[in-house]
């Protein structure tokens, strides 16, 4: 191999390190710690619920329901320090959720994207990644059913306490 055709075989495999590297780094760029204060229950549709848990850093967030006992009284709240398209999944969640991205400013928002009866996932390589079609700073997740129990669709609006 001539010395012309080694460099340009290294510029070339740089070049994909660089944009590997660039790429792992954006896929898996978490946001920050929420920002603003983080609320403690919610009302929607004339029905009050306190948050069971809430997630409000990178760490937190990752492991939301995973492993955890979800029971028909159980909702997370996922709280960002902006809003964005947040991808979620079910990998480790042991039942059905349903998962509801809010747009919030103040004490105040509405549901812009809802996904109900998502199904547990116990294959990281093949678990679906659900991803919404509007920007949103809160996301809740409680059991299976309970949107339709709620009357909780795209468009609600939803009072934080």
């Amino acid at each position: 191999m001539t010395q012309h055709v080694k460099i340009i075989v290294i510029a070339v495999a740089a070049l994909v390190v660089v944009l590997v590297v660039y790429g792992v780094y954006t896929f898996v760029e978490e946001p920050g710690n929420a920002t603003s204060q983080v609320p403690s229950s919610f009302t929607v549709n004339g029905r009050s619920y306190d948050f069971t848990y809430t997630a409000t850093t990178p760490a937190e967030r990752a492991a939301g329901l995973m492993n955890t006992r979800v029971t028909n009284t159980t909702t997370m709240l996922f709280a960002f320090p902006s809003s964005g398209q947040w991808s979620f999944w079910m990998y480790d969640t042991n039942t059905s959720l349903d998962i509801i991205w809010v747009s919030a400013t103040g004490n105040s928002g509405h549901v812009v994207y809802a996904v109900t009866s998502a199904q547990p996932c116990y294959n990281s390589g093949a678990c679906t990644v659900y991803t919404p079609t509007a920007e949103a700073n809160f996301v809740i997740e409680a059991k299976a059913g309970f949107a339709a129990a709620n009357e909780i669709a795209v468009g609600a609006d939803i009072q934080f306490g």
